[in-house]
């Protein structure tokens, strides 16, 4: 995500097994065609890409091969998912069924419903569930604690490792304008994790971070597999995660999360490296599409060749009216009209640091957001600007700190956690260097939800010291 401030290897080996359908271009063809201009959203089935056995990394003197992306969890949760949408009366209704494995023994399963943060809820939104059960029929009673968090116990526990199918109708009022990930503005609506959203970390048990107050993210889930069937009246375009089938269903394999722009768009798309990348701008803004997607099809392969493939086949991008700032999601993203150039790189470099690597939003949202501003700061040559601006004292050497900190340092948010993490990453050595060991972690890392001891071990390959170096600015293993 870029702030309100002035101004996220090879494909994986089961990629010949997933059901989405992607562009025809294949990994290894690095050239993309020229930008074109329509205005419509509608995206081409096709077959999907041959994996090929080349990587897209530049290469490193004295970096070693990180080796191919570790596998997503085959046991990964399902989603099938409905959404009707209405833009004009701002509402959307529909049942969401998932599928879910745990590795761990559940008395209860526990869903986010993160409209209901703060920020979103202050313009009046509202998200709850009418009702909800297993598959066998047994309803689910929900409590909810508070207003992002729903318990549905189960009156039988589950061992680890059983499967565990539930049901839920959701019910979603978008009330006005905001910047974060649930808005509305005239008929035009973002959708960001607006799905009830099954809040497991593997290995953890369940995520019950409380939402931030500020322009930030709170979200924790492991990847999953999504279809979700969007309805809208006629006349209005849908970009979002994943692909798009005759069907009307979006399709997407081992994302985080899906979000949706529902607007009237015109779209300029290309295909880079493999990737299928769509801009849209609505008609409400007055902006070119082609000026974001020329800047998305230079950096794309310029990030797959420091930290890896980009395993997905599409990537697409809706400039929206009422909006500030940017929203990244797996695959999709949410960007405000007028949106510099660094915030068009920064939210795709979210697709490494967030989409592919998770992390626990949180608890350490250095994680995506230092990481994201590291790859930005790099490819934009802005590094040494970063590096002498002033970190205020009451977040020096905070930022490794959660965001439960960072509701109470709004105005430094940006500097203390941005800035200072990505500048303490480039202190550790030479660019190269940083990208050695991050190419690393991306590929250990892949589909999980990491920690930072595990972006330390990374660099630890690479750095003497990372600890010592590191904590200056607040971030430890």
């Amino acid at each position: 995500m870029e702030a309100v401030h002035d101004g996220a290897a090879r494909r994986w080996g089961l990629v010949v097994a997933l059901v989405l359908v992607t562009s025809a271009c294949s990994k290894s063809h690095r050239t993309s065609a020229p930008p074109s201009t329509t205005t419509t959203t509608t995206v081409a089935t096709t077959v999907a890409p041959t994996p090929t056995t080349s990587s897209p990394l530049t290469p490193i003197a004295g970096c070693p091969d990180p080796g191919p992306l570790a596998a997503p969890d085959p046991n990964r949760p399902r989603y099938a998912a409905t959404a009707t949408i209405d833009p004009v009366n701002a509402t959307v209704t529909g049942d969401v069924h998932v599928t879910f494995v745990p590795d761990l023994d559940v008395t209860e399963l526990v869903f986010r419903l993160w409209p209901n943060s703060p920020v979103m809820a202050g313009s009046g939104v509202h998200e709850e569930i009418a009702g909800a059960h297993l598959d066998d029929g047994t309803a689910l009673d929900a409590t909810q604690p508070d207003a992002t968090t729903v318990r549905l116990a189960l009156r039988t526990p589950f061992a680890a490792h059983t499967p565990i199918a539930v049901s839920l109708t959701y019910v979603l009022t978008v009330g006005g304008s905001n910047d974060d990930r649930v808005s509305h503005d005239g008929d035009t609506l973002r959708l960001g994790t607006f799905l009830p959203l099954l809040a497991w970390e593997p290995g953890a048990g369940w995520a019950l971070d409380p939402p931030t107050s500020i322009h930030g993210e709170a979200a924790t889930s492991t990847v999953s597999d999504y279809d979700v069937a969007i309805a809208t009246p006629p006349g209005y375009d849908v970009l979002g995660t994943g692909t798009r089938g005759t069907d009307g269903h979006w399709r997407a394999t081992a994302v985080r999360d899906v979000a949706f722009s529902v607007g009237h768009f015109v779209t300029a798309e290309a295909d880079v490296a493999g990737v299928h990348v769509t801009v849209g701008v609505d008609r409400a803004v007055d902006e070119d599409p082609n000026r974001q997607l020329a800047l998305i099809v230079d950096a794309l392969p310029k990030y797959e060749g420091r930290f890896g493939a980009f395993p997905w086949p599409t990537y697409t991008v809706a400039t929206t009216p009422g909006f500030h700032g940017g929203i990244e999601f797996p695959l999709h993203v949410m960007q405000a009209a007028g949106s510099a150039t660094r915030s068009i790189v920064h939210e795709l470099a979210h697709q490494w640091f967030y989409s592919l690597v998770g992390n626990d939003q949180a608890r350490d949202p250095w994680l995506d957001e230092g990481l994201a501003s590291y790859a930005e700061y790099v490819l934009v040559g802005s590094l040494a600007t970063h590096a002498a601006d002033p970190v205020a004292a009451a977040v020096r050497g905070h930022a490794g700190d959660p965001m439960t900190f960072w509701d109470h340092h709004a105005a430094d948010y940006y500097a203390g956690l941005y800035e200072q993490s990505a500048v303490a990453l480039a202190s550790l050595g030479t660019t190269d260097q940083v990208d050695c060991a991050l190419r690393q972690y991306v590929a250990r890392e892949a589909f999980s939800i990491a920690r930072p001891a595990d972006v330390f071990a990374a660099l630890a390959m690479v750095f003497p010291d990372p600890v010592g170096v590191l904590a200056p600015a607040g971030l430890h293993p």
